[in-house]
This record gives C-alpha cells, sequence and structure tokens, in this order.
C-alpha cells in the first residue's frame, strides 16, 4: 500500500549573481541545515540523500553535504537538466512512499558560469544533437543556444495564438512583484510592462528584450521528506503532503510535429499536469487560485461557506477578514501572524473542518 511523504522542513539561501554568492558546497550545507532546523532534525536522522546540479563535477553532491554530516549515508548525485531538482524530490518521495525509508533528504544547488548557457563536452556527440538539427531548421534565427530553443518556443506562442510580446512583458513585470517580496529572489526589483519592452533587444526577430530572458543564478534550497509513522514517532509538523507527482519524458511527438513549443516541452509539461490531476483526483476546473503579493493570504475551502467559517473563527478570539462582494464571496483574507498565532489559527480549523 502506497504510503504518504509528507515535508516536515525546508531550507534555502538568498540566490545571486555568478562570482557574488558562496561556493556551491557552502550554498547547499546552509540550505540543508536550514531544512534540518525548520523540520527539528538532527542530520542522523537523514537515511539517504539525493543531490541535484548540473553544473560542477561527479560526487559535487559528497562534498556538500560532507559539509553538514559523515554518517555513511547513501548520496546520489542527479543531474537532469532543468529538471534537476523536481527529480531528486521524486526519488526521494518515491522512497518514502514506497516505504523503504522514513527520511531522506532532498537538495539542489548549482554554481553557475557568467553569460550565455554553452556546451562544454565538445569531444563527443550531444545528447541534443537531434533537437539542435531540427531548431536549426524550424528556428534558424543566430541567437544565444537557451534564447533559440525558449525564445523560438515564445515566438510560435505568439503566432500561433495571436499575441505581442506585449504578453510576456505582463508574466516579467508580475514577477518582478513577487521577487520584490522575496528575500531570497536575485532580481527584487519592481518592472511596469514598459519598462521591460524598452530593454534593449535580444531577440529581434520575436521582438524579446533582455529582461524576458533569465539570467544565470547561483543558490541552493533543501528539503526533508519523512513517512507517517517516522513524523507521528518524531512528533513532527504533518501538515504538508506531497498529494501528487509526476516525471515525463519526450514522446516521437517531440519531433514529429515541427514545433519549437513541442521541442522545448509542452508536451511534456502537459502530460505530467494530466497525470498530477489524475493522482490527486481533480481537475484545473477545481484550483481557483488568487495572485496575492502580500502580507496575507486570499484562500477559500471548496465545501465551506467563508462566512460561516469566518463567524466560527471569530467565536474562538480569531479574526479574519471576510467580503461579501461578487467573486470573492467564498474566500478569506488571514493576515500572515507570528508563529504562535499561525499555530493558533490552523488548529482552529483542523478542529472546525474536522466537525462537518
Amino acid at each position: 500500500m502506497q504510503g504518504k511523504a509528507y515535508v516536515a522542513g525546508v531550507g534555502l539561501v538568498p540566490f545571486g549573481k555568478p562570482g557574488t554568492t558562496e561556493p556551491y558546497d557552502q550554498m547547499a550545507a546552509a540550505a540543508v541545515r536550514h531544512a534540518l532546523n525548520d523540520a527539528g532534525l538532527s542530520y542522523e536522522a537523514v537515511q539517504q540523500a539525493f543531490a541535484g546540479y548540473v553544473y560542477g563535477d561527479s560526487t559535487s553532491g559528497q562534498r556538500a553535504l560532507y559539509g553538514v554530516g559523515m554518517t555513511g549515508i547513501p548520496i546520489v548525485n542527479v543531474n537532469n537538466n532543468c529538471s534537476t531538482g523536481s527529480t531528486a524530490l521524486f526519488l526521494a518521495r518515491q522512497l518514502i512512499e514506497a516505504g523503504v525509508l522514513d527520511c531522506v533528504l532532498a537538495v539542489g544547488f548549482e554554481q553557475m558560469l557568467p553569460g550565455a548557457l554553452s556546451e562544454h563536452w565538445t569531444d563527443r556527440p550531444s545528447p541534443f544533437a537531434r533537437f539542435d538539427r531540427l531548431c536549426e531548421e524550424i528556428n534558424p534565427w543566430q541567437v544565444p543556444l537557451a534564447l533559440r530553443y525558449f525564445g523560438g518556443a515564445g515566438k510560435e506562442y505568439m503566432e500561433r495564438y495571436d499575441v505581442t510580446p506585449r504578453l510576456f512583458a505582463r508574466v516579467r513585470a508580475k514577477a518582478s512583484r513577487h521577487g520584490a517580496n522575496n528575500p531570497g529572489a536575485l532580481l527584487r526589483k519592481v518592472l511596469s510592462e514598459d519598462d521591460v519592452m524598452a530593454a534593449p533587444l535580444v531577440f529581434p526577430e520575436a521582438g524579446m528584450t533582455r529582461l524576458m530572458a533569465c539570467p544565470p543564478t547561483c543558490g541552493a534550497a533543501a528539503a526533508i521528506l519523512v513517512s507517517q509513522r517516522f513524523a507521528e514517532r518524531m512528533n513532527l509538523d504533518r501538515r504538508i503532503v506531497i498529494v501528487a507527482q509526476a516525471m515525463t519524458t519526450d514522446r516521437p511527438g517531440t519531433f514529429e510535429k515541427r514545433s519549437m513549443m513541442a521541442l522545448v516541452g509542452a508536451d511534456m509539461t502537459r502530460a505530467a499536469a494530466d497525470l498530477v490531476y489524475q493522482q490527486a483526483g481533480i481537475g484545473p476546473e477545481d484550483l481557483d487560485v488568487v495572485e496575492s503579493a502580500a502580507n496575507f493570504i486570499f484562500v477559500r475551502h471548496p465545501q465551506h461557506d467563508a462566512g460561516e467559517l469566518a463567524a466560527r473563527l471569530r467565536q474562538r478570539g480569531i479574526i479574519v477578514r471576510h467580503f461579501r462582494l461578487p467573486r470573492i464571496e467564498q474566500y478569506l483574507r488571514i493576515t500572515v501572524g507570528s508563529d504562535e498565532q499561525c499555530a493558533l489559527l490552523l488548529q482552529a480549523l483542523q478542529e472546525l473542518l474536522a466537525r462537518r
């Protein structure tokens, strides 16, 4: 029987530009210590670790984790390009859900070089050779490698759905507002759509500017996954559980469609999303996300009336805001308080919801 994988603790370090951060091993060790502290565990409790990175020599994971402890556990190094971090988490989750282990660490780190991405192993066949040939045929613009792929997919998206580069400018401007509220983010300056559009062009044929591209970034993050029995025995926080997770790879359509969007993984992403919806027993219509970039969260419960919840919480001395307005009448505005206040709120909600 499949068990559940609980996220007992997480940690990360502020991200920075190449040359401005500590070395990868120090960043990774710091992120792991933060995760252990968040979980209330020592490194000795960890039974296995997955260390994900792309830019580094073999066994960089050992170098990073030996700075935290040398307990003899298996340390598996993971390299899977853009999905490296999620792959490490995927493998850790599988061990927990299968009942093989009770406490597994997933850590991801990167110490990148400045400038555009490039290949490093030029004396052997490239894993991207087939991708590169097709990209050359359908998107022959002479721009840097990553921009050629993802910018080419963006160009195709604009042509297919009749939109302009201003759509990407809106996305970048929105991301900047989130970054301004995230102390660990590399880019924290708020930008407007006009700021993004006015930046120098890096892909003129697609109308894409420098501020639409992602710069090389260095940092580290870690998560401690545990089983239910371990969490209960150690009295750990069990509020966060991985309900669904999926990983996919290419199918023939990646090349047969002769599409830049397919070439960079749009079909794989859609397939992975379908799998997690199936695993979770919900669909996209069941999710309602409201953007929030402030010191509060805006949430609703699918089975409980927001006004009734607000009234019951008020009876317990917990004040949340409820608005009887169109579209948001089933939402509660909850201000983020101290750890103690948040714990009281969660306890109250668990008790109220359990009475249904």
